[in-house]
């Protein structure tokens, strides 16, 4: 045991608001191996205790805090890759380079400790995990080292992490621990309690036996390089929780050597644990009902009571246990871990659409850890088109912390650009999708900007949308060139779904169109008055000259006996290309009775339809893709690809847009949610409910109508106004009531009420500017 007198330790500098790292990248001797995990030990004497202590950590790849034997941080540190640590250089297959090819700078993370520690002696112990591997498709980057690295200021002195820890490899843990695939960084976990440091988290445990850890350097020593804050909160911990249901139904029972399933309430990222009492030597195997999940976890037994919980997070609905015969099972629990707390509800008269509301926020969190992702199983990667689509709900379904991990997706995909291209797999692998990068303009970079009013951000990825929009050339006929990628590593892709529709052609310039328009707003609000012209000059030409080649009387194609496709004609009416007179007929003729796409557009198809002013074809379009999904039994995620084929839980199934932008009508109008809209458009609904958690706070919207009646109570956040509109459809209103009081009769405004002023009206809407504040808007009338 080492005890230190904190006086002798090392002093920060005062004033500095940056980390003034002293602190060591600690690790055992040798620098991996791969899928290791070392433990490491620290106990100091504390004369007086903080009343606040903040310890900056981090650790190449995961890692596990305990302090006086109570667990602090359950899976801290995140993927690496913030930004490069150099100019990025493209090279064939990047993601396989060794490390000094790709050298790339590494997150680290504040960690709020106090309260843990106490006056007198403090053990710190920490267990870190290094993955050693990349994956064609991750979003990591192997610095071919483990290391951890740990610095606290304790009232003007620092605890460092540097030769004085104590460090062991944790033997319980197999290096191998089977085969996982190629596509995702985590490995299995295969442990062998006969094997494990017991109570090696004790304060009184006796390390007298293990080696000093081996000092790495100082930051920003390679191969981690510099050290950037990771303001992505913590994954919330809930904590062990019992299943809520599996077969034996009560504890204690023996196990009879059946698989026993467990049933998760929805599909949740989690780890799974155990409490068992049996003989050593025995094999259990864990897992899930997902057949796309790949990691395991293998436990095998030491002797009498013991409890094991594998960190290696896996998702499903069920967890598998397979314990064999004569085991004494006394407890089988699970961990969820989650980025932030699932915010925002949606509830109607019709139980489909609140059911799919539901489970898309399920989907929408299960592709949500270290980085938002394709899916939780197969894969785990960031594709960018992926993300630009969970960016159309988000904001409705996640609280601060979506939106954090959001500005990350967006900072760390432009900060892995080379020659003005993006990564649309970022940040480890430079590949170039057209289409996806076109859609992250304005889906994502822009909608993230206009829900948060991040200008730092908007600011700092501006540059990027600007050169890769440059990269484009226009042909004579005033539309952008045909674009199919600038590496051997770019992909032509824009959607699956039924093979031999797609009408590509279209597709690419209506994105670009949309891309322009998106990147426009974006100079206007920094203030970039030099690209105006530019955008203005591109979108004119493309204006002028979108409809003399692809508009054929009632929708848009490249080659109309071959293609009429939703995605293509979705995509005119979303970019403004196609003009209000266009929308019905292509409506009727394409989005209605065309079922082509795959779920990454079909939210597109169905918005299209909502700006074409047919809200109710957009409802029956959503039940008839999704039904399947949403009556099959015990399903609680969306599916990849229609009907029910792919993954069970994927990132681009976002049907919420639909129902809280449209339906309910709510959405931000500046930047923000300084101003936001409520223009309801019901169609057959009667009731409705959405609480949407913005920036401003919780926006909560309740609506019933009747033939006769029309009720809307509204509670609204500090420093916004609320555009609220009485719908004309719901019913044709002689008289509009605020709190009680009559404020519009039978065409004019007849009252006054504090905090609400008239807006004017439409063809669809009465309207009025709204302050914060708690209201209830009534309107007496005639069904029309």
């Amino acid at each position: 045991m080492i005890m230190v007198c904190l006086g002798a330790l090392s002093t920060m500098a005062a004033g500095e608001d940056r980390v003034d790292w002293k602190a060591q990248w600690i690790w055992q001797e040798e620098d991996g191996p791969a899928n290791a995990w070392v433990a490491f030990r620290r106990t100091i004497q504390l004369e007086e205790v903080p009343d606040k202590v903040t310890a900056n950590i981090s650790a190449d790849s995961k890692y596990w805090l305990w302090i006086n034997g109570e667990m602090v941080v359950f899976e801290g540190s995140v993927a690496r890759g913030p930004s490069p640590h150099k100019p990025w250089k493209r090279v064939k297959e990047i993601w396989n380079r060794p490390p000094e090819d790709k050298p790339s700078n590494t997150w680290y993370e504040e960690v709020d400790l106090s309260g843990h520690l106490k006056k007198g002696e403090n053990t710190i112990a920490v267990l870190a995990w290094y993955w050693g591997r990349e994956t064609h498709k991750g979003t990591h980057i192997d610095s071919g080292k483990g290391g951890f690295i740990f610095q606290a200021d304790l009232g003007g002195e620092l605890l460092v992490s540097d030769r004085h820890w104590k460090a062991k490899a944790n033997s319980a843990y197999a290096l191998d621990s089977g085969d996982v695939g190629k596509n995702i960084v985590q490995e299995n976990v295969k442990y062998d309690a006969r094997k494990e440091l017991e109570d090696w988290t004790a304060p009184g445990f006796e390390d007298s036996s293990w080696e000093p850890a081996t000092e790495k350097g100082v930051p920003p020593t390679a191969p981690w390089y510099e050290l950037e804050k990771n303001y992505v909160p913590a994954l919330v911990n809930h904590g062990l929780q019992d299943y809520i249901s599996h077969p034996a139904k009560t504890f204690p029972f023996v196990s009879d050597g059946e698989e026993i399933r467990c049933k998760l309430p929805f599909n949740k990222q989690i780890t799974p644990y155990l409490e068992i009492e049996c003989e050593a030597g025995k094999s259990i195997e864990i897992g899930t009902d997902d057949r796309h999940n790949v990691i395991q976890a293998y436990y095998t037994s030491k002797e009498g009571r013991q409890t094991f919980e594998s960190f290696s997070w896996m998702n499903g609905h069920e967890v598998i246990y397979k314990i064999p015969k004569g085991v004494k099972v006394l407890g089988l629990k699970y961990r969820w871990m989650s980025v932030g707390e699932m915010a925002g509800s949606f509830e109607c008269d019709d139980p489909f659409y609140q059911r799919i509301w539901w489970m898309g926020r399920n989907t929408l969190f299960v592709c949500a850890r270290d980085n938002f992702m394709d899916c939780p199983d197969r894969e785990r990667a960031c594709w960018i088109g992926d993300v630009a689509d969970q960016a159309s709900y988000l904001f409705y379904c996640m609280d601060d912390a979506g939106r954090q991990l959001l500005k990350k997706a967006i900072r760390v995909t432009m900060a892995y650009s080379h020659d003005g291209v993006y990564a649309a797999l970022g940040p480890l692998r430079l590949r170039e999708l057209p289409s996806q990068s076109l859609q992250f303009v304005d889906q994502c970079i822009w909608q993230y900007y206009l829900n948060t009013g991040d200008e730092d951000t908007l600011r700092y990825t501006y540059p990027y949308v600007r050169e890769y929009l440059g990269l484009w050339k226009m042909e004579k006929d005033g539309l952008p060139a045909y674009r199919r990628g600038a590496s051997h590593d770019s992909w032509d892709w824009s959607d699956w779904g039924e093979k031999g529709t797609l009408d590509a052609p279209v597709i690419q310039p209506a994105l670009y169109f949309m891309a322009l328009n998106s990147a426009r707003k974006m100079a206007e609000t920094l203030g970039e008055t030099k690209d105006i012209a530019w955008y203005d000059d591109r979108i004119g030409s493309m204006r002028e000259s979108f409809d003399k080649k692809f508009w054929k009387g009632k929708f848009y194609s490249s080659n109309p006996k071959k293609f009429q496709d939703d995605r293509a004609n979705c995509l005119t009416i979303l970019s403004g290309l196609a003009s209000a007179d266009k929308h019905e007929a292509i409506a009727r003729n394409v989005l209605i009775p065309n079922y082509y796409c795959s779920p990454h557009f079909e939210w597109m198809v169905e918005e299209a339809l909502c700006q074409a002013g047919m809200p109710e074809a957009a409802l029956k379009r959503m039940k008839d893709r999704y039904k399947g999904q949403v009556s099959r039994e015990g399903m609680s995620t969306l599916y990849e690809m229609f009907p029910n084929g792919g993954t069970y839980n994927h990132a681009w199934n976002a049907p919420n847009t639909i129902l809280s932008k449209y339906i309910v009508g709510i959405a931000p109008t500046k930047s923000g949610w300084s101003e936001y809209q409520i223009l309801p458009d019901m169609a057959h609904l009667t009731t409705m409910k959405q609480v949407v958690p913005s920036v401003k706070g919780d926006i909560t919207v309740e609506i019933n109508r009747t033939d006769k009646s029309y009720r809307m109570h509204l509670i609204s956040p500090q420093g916004t106004t609320a555009v609220v509109g009485i719908p004309k459809s719901s019913v044709t209103p002689k008289t509009i009531k605020v709190n009680g009081s009559v404020l519009w009769n039978e065409g004019s405004v007849v009252g006054s009420v504090p905090g609400v002023s008239p807006n004017g009206e439409d063809d669809k809407h009465i309207k009025f500017n709204v302050a914060p504040g708690t209201w209830t808007f009534s309107a007496e009338g005639q069904n029309p």
